[in-house]
């Protein structure tokens, strides 16, 4: 369920990013409840998808420089004894 958590916590840093509400990197780090090192690792997974991320220190905020979406779309069902469990499905896995 890690990789889940990971995903959720993209999910997260990218809506703050699209909403330049992010603050600096340590006040993010709290808000998110991560370390400084995640939230920049965070950061590191977004540019490898070619997001273009900034951080303006007039603002003290990270942004897309431009036009950027991130669209999750994940399900997970589980299947035992012939029964079909879902356990989430959806855009958000909040």
């Amino acid at each position: 369920m890690n990789k889940i958590k990971t995903l959720e916590n993209l999910q997260k840093l990218h809506l703050l990013i699209e909403a330049e509400c992010t603050g600096r990197p340590r006040a993010l780090a709290r808000r998110m409840e991560l370390s400084e090192r995640s939230v920049y690792n965070l950061l590191e997974v977004l540019k490898d998808f070619n997001a273009p991320v900034e951080y303006s220190r007039r603002r003290k905020t990270y942004y897309y420089s431009n036009h950027f979406k991130l669209d999750f779309r994940i399900s997970l069902s589980v299947t035992n004894n012939d029964e079909v469990t879902e356990l989430f499905r959806g855009s958000y896995l909040n």
